[in-house]
């Protein structure tokens, strides 16, 4: 009798313990996915390359874009970092 009572304890919370095992491993994985992809849109560049001279009409065309929702805030600094440093 005390060996039954014992494992209707013991299957339960082994069980449970096993759940979140699998849950954190699973949580882990996701959470590697995700800085991964992170990661790789961080590593993404813009390939803008001026066509004048005029330093203020190529911030300008940039400008338009930015407004036009066809680049990111993010991607506008970039390439207007990458504009000014060169």
């Amino acid at each position: 009798m005390e060996k039954i009572i014992f494992f209707a304890l013991v299957i339960p919370i082994m069980a449970f313990v096993l759940y979140l095992g699998g849950m954190a491993i699973m949580n882990g994985f996701k959470s590697k996915e995700a800085n991964r992809a992170e990661k790789d849109e961080e590593n993404q560049t813009i390939d803008y390359e001026p066509n004048g001279d005029n330093l203020s009409s190529e911030i300008t065309k940039l400008n338009e874009l930015l407004q036009s929702g066809v680049l990111t805030q993010e991607e506008f600094d970039k390439a207007k970092k990458k504009l000014l440093d060169d």
